[in-house]
């Protein structure tokens, strides 16, 4: 179906003009703030069409983003994104709580749902190749009161909770090099309320080094994100080859306690196969922050399909093969829910050092986990500029960086300033 019969251009076009003109000055914006149930009225569900949004549209950001990626870049962004600190808590409390040593099937069954999902990130990024995502994508079929709604949702999603990984790290960090970070490293500010009162500086410094990065150039963005989570990645092996060689086989089928757990590869049957994939599939969120960098790709029919479905493929694989390793660690109810693979090294005689060493993987993949989404967002709130909802200086990209400078520095100071005010939301 031709989604450009559903709109009237000139009215889409009005629209946008209107809006724009709404942040020129402070009379500007208390006139339109007055006409706010007309112009709701009028903007609330006109859609724009893929060709307004690659062409019209794109035109008020100025300079064009520079096509340089490839399928390997998108590959190992959604590798970064998607491969963080998350994995090391989520197996532990799913297979602890839910699915015991069958929690590497419920990860093969939410990589499964993650990658019907990608297809379709895929399918309009292909159809159409802008920096917007799921904003743009709601944009064209369901008009801009659902598109606005969802991209303000992302991008206060993406706000705090890179704000709290950004203090994860901080954690990670200090078990790398076993210090007890928090209390190390965060600063106490006496006159604020307890929970809201410590600034994390490692947490800021991290922040504005990401934000300096992306603003700077999206393809050297991308080699950094490549080699990180390289390093990452050889982590995550190092730990899988680890749990295969001292792990037992006979751990996948024996409980710790079998007066008071069931035992089998499944003790809990197929509903808890099924709740732990419910419950790690939050380890898959990122790979759709890769379909926003789908206007900085070189070829978008070939790269985009590969590299964000590929990644999900790969991520897969790594987060089966992790489970598994894990699972003949040690029997699944002696498992540390909060720490399983730390955990479990933790108890062997002569190997905690292992524990330090899956610190220093985790850190390696909160910050490319932050680069990510970091990207991600600025894509997001430059293609909102576009639209008129927000102010159109968000959506200008530099000539010289082909970045979205303005809204990657605006993000970053927001992201920084909740570093604080999330601890008592997540920590």
């Amino acid at each position: 179906m031709d989604k450009g019969a559903l709109v009237h251009t000139t009215d889409s076009s009005a629209s946008v003009g209107d809006a724009a003109g709404s942040f020129s000055s402070l009379r500007a914006y208390g006139l339109a703030l007055a006409r706010t149930p007309q112009r709701l009225a009028r903007r609330a569900c006109v859609a724009t069409s893929p060709g307004e949004e690659m062409s019209r549209v794109r035109a008020l950001s100025g300079a064009h983003m520079a096509r340089k990626l490839r399928w390997p870049d998108l590959v190992g962004l959604g590798l970064g994104g998607m491969v963080g600190a998350g994995v090391f808590v989520t197996t532990g409390r799913a297979t602890r709580l839910y699915a015991g040593p069958g929690v590497v099937v419920s990860y093969a069954i939410a990589g499964l749902c993650a990658l019907l999902s990608a297809f379709c990130y895929t399918e309009f990024a292909v159809d159409m190749p802008v920096a917007g995502g799921a904003f743009s994508y709601l944009r064209v079929t369901f008009g801009e009161l659902a598109a606005f709604l969802t991209g303000a949702n992302l991008i206060m999603e993406y706000v705090f909770s890179n704000a709290a990984v950004a203090r994860s790290f901080t954690a990670y960090l200090g078990t790398a090099v076993g210090v007890d970070a928090p209390s190390k490293w965060r600063i106490v500010v006496p006159g604020l309320p307890k929970g809201f009162n410590e600034v994390d500086l490692v947490a800021v410094g991290v922040i504005l080094l990401i934000s300096v990065c992306i603003c700077y150039s999206t393809k050297e963005s991308s080699v950094v994100n490549m080699v990180l989570t390289a390093v990452h990645v050889a982590f995550i092996l190092f730990i899988i080859v680890m749990g295969f060689w001292r792990g037992d086989a006979g751990n996948l089928t024996r409980p710790a306690d079998p007066a008071r757990n069931p035992g089998g590869f499944f003790p809990h049957g197929a509903a808890g196969v099924f709740n732990g994939a419910a419950k790690v599939y939050l380890s898959y969120i990122g790979y759709d922050a890769v379909s926003t960098m789908a206007e900085e790709v070189e070829r978008p029919s070939r790269d985009i399909p590969v590299g964000v479905s590929g990644s999900v493929v790969l991520v897969t694989l790594l987060y089966c093969l992790m489970a598994a390793s894990m699972s003949m660690l040690l029997p699944y109810d002696a498992i540390d829910m909060e720490a399983p693979f730390s955990g479990a090294f933790k108890g062997s005689s002569g190997w905690g050092w292992v524990s330090n060493v899956i610190g220093a993987g985790a850190s390696l993949g909160i910050l490319t986990s932050l680069m990510v989404a970091m990207l991600g967002q600025a894509r997001y709130l430059c293609v909102i500029g576009r639209s008129g909802v927000m102010p159109a200086w968000l959506a200008r990209v530099h000539p010289h960086t082909a970045t979205p400078v303005n809204a990657s520095i605006f993000l970053g100071i927001k992201t920084r300033s909740s570093t604080k005010q999330t601890l008592k939301l997540f920590f």
